[in-house]
C-alpha cells in the first residue's frame, strides 16, 4: 500500500507532466509543510527560481503568501502563472495561496 507522500508524488508529476513554466509566464510552485507553507515563481526553461515566500501553515497566512508572491512577481514585471499545486488537492491552504495572488493581481 502506498504512503500518502507517495501518493502526493505521484499526483504531482501527472501535474508536472503538463505544465510548464518560462521567464514571461512562470510556474508558481506551492508545497505545505506541517508547520509553514511555501510559494516559488519558477523559470522551468533555465531551471531557476525566480523569486519565493514562505509563511505559516494555516488559511490566513496562505492567504497572505499568495499576496506576497504577486508582489514579486509584479517587481519582476510578471502578470501571468501556470498554476501548480504541487499534488495537493485544491482546497484549504493552496487555493488560500492561489486566491491571494490573484487577489495581489496575478492572472492563471
Amino acid at each position: 500500500m502506498l504512503q500518502k507522500q507517495e501518493k502526493r508524488l505521484i499526483r504531482h508529476r501527472r501535474v508536472r507532466a503538463k505544465i510548464q513554466g518560462t521567464a514571461k509566464v512562470p510556474r508558481l510552485c506551492v508545497f505545505r509543510s506541517h508547520q509553514y507553507i511555501y510559494a516559488q515563481l519558477i523559470d522551468d526553461d533555465k531551471g531557476k527560481t525566480m523569486a519565493s515566500v514562505s509563511g505559516k501553515a494555516n488559511t490566513a497566512s496562505a492567504k497572505k503568501v499568495g499576496e506576497l508572491i504577486a508582489k514579486k512577481a509584479k517587481n519582476l514585471q510578471v502578470a501571468k502563472v501556470v498554476f501548480d499545486r504541487g499534488g495537493y488537492k485544491y482546497h484549504g491552504k493552496v487555493k488560500a495561496v492561489a486566491e491571494g495572488a490573484r487577489e495581489g493581481g496575478l492572472k492563471f
